[in-house]
């Protein structure tokens, strides 16, 4: 269902058809994806959207029945419950998760895997960069984080995603609201902040689960990846965009180096 070309010159004159033809990310990404019946958005990857089961059905059950639960990923779950459905996760089942599923279990679920990654959702190679991060500030600091999200591989890119999209939905129901009929909806307590304190130490690793200092880190590495976190959280609409100008940097080179590589990109778009 993509546009195919047979070459440049059938997108005409107007450099800026040619950018959207080579768009390398598109607004509708962010959202979730469409129904089967519709056709799906292409993503970074040629394989557009690589989220474990798991994250996805997760996230999903939490958004339907848990953004108004208080204490969300701070309250005590299961355990018995919680290692009953890694297991089934563990073993290829299809896990069906309804309103009669603790949320609790599910949110520590989601803790879980992500905490016992063989390699964390941000590669350890990167920690150092991301970070560095935390000592700069306003567009310096976004732009840096832009540039080290492009260097994830594509399935941490788009798992990643997809929780930060999720984190900001629940850190929307944190307060309190009324509902049209004047009646008080609760809000969930877990503020931007908080999330970030919870899942960054998840996401962000410097040594693997288990191996020696793995659970010591200091206060100024604590504290930096909480900021970085909270960044991502508030920013990932933006953050996971190429800009236009990146992108007619690209396509300069890739002119000079790899026409073929634009021709790929305009027979798939």
């Amino acid at each position: 269902g993509a546009m195919s070309v047979d070459s440049i010159t059938e997108l005409g004159d107007n450099a800026s058809e040619l950018l959207e033809a080579l768009q390398l990310s598109h607004p509708h990404e962010l959202r979730p994806r469409r129904s089967r019946a519709k056709k799906k958005p292409l993503s970074l990857n040629p394989i557009t959207w690589q989220v474990p089961r798991i994250v996805d059905k997760c996230c999903t059950h939490l958004e339907t029945h848990g953004l108004q639960t208080v204490g969300i990923f701070r309250v005590g779950s299961s355990k018995k419950r919680v290692q009953q459905l890694r297991e089934e996760f563990d073993r290829g089942l299809d896990v069906f998760l309804d309103e009669h599923q603790s949320v609790h279990d599910v949110a520590a679920l989601l803790k879980e895997f992500l905490r016992d990654m063989p390699d964390s959702l941000i590669p350890r190679e990167l920690y150092g960069a991301f970070l560095s991060t935390a000592s700069l500030e306003g567009p310096a600091q976004l732009d840096t984080l832009r540039l080290l999200l492009f260097l994830l591989p594509p399935c941490h890119g788009d798992t990643l995603l997809r929780l930060l999209r999720f984190l900001a939905e629940v850190a929307r129901h944190a307060e309190s609201s009324r509902d049209p009929e004047g009646r008080e909806i609760p809000g969930n307590k877990m503020t931007v902040s908080n999330l970030a304190t919870v899942f960054g130490p998840n996401i962000l690793q410097k040594e693997k689960p288990g191996e020696k200092d793995a659970s010591s880190l200091n206060f100024e590495d604590s504290a930096a990846i909480i900021l970085v976190l909270q960044r991502l959280i508030e920013h990932h609409h933006s953050l996971f965009m190429v800009s236009p100008e990146m992108q007619c940097d690209v396509l300069r080179r890739l002119f000079q180096t790899d026409p073929d590589v634009i021709e790929y990109l305009l027979r798939r778009k």
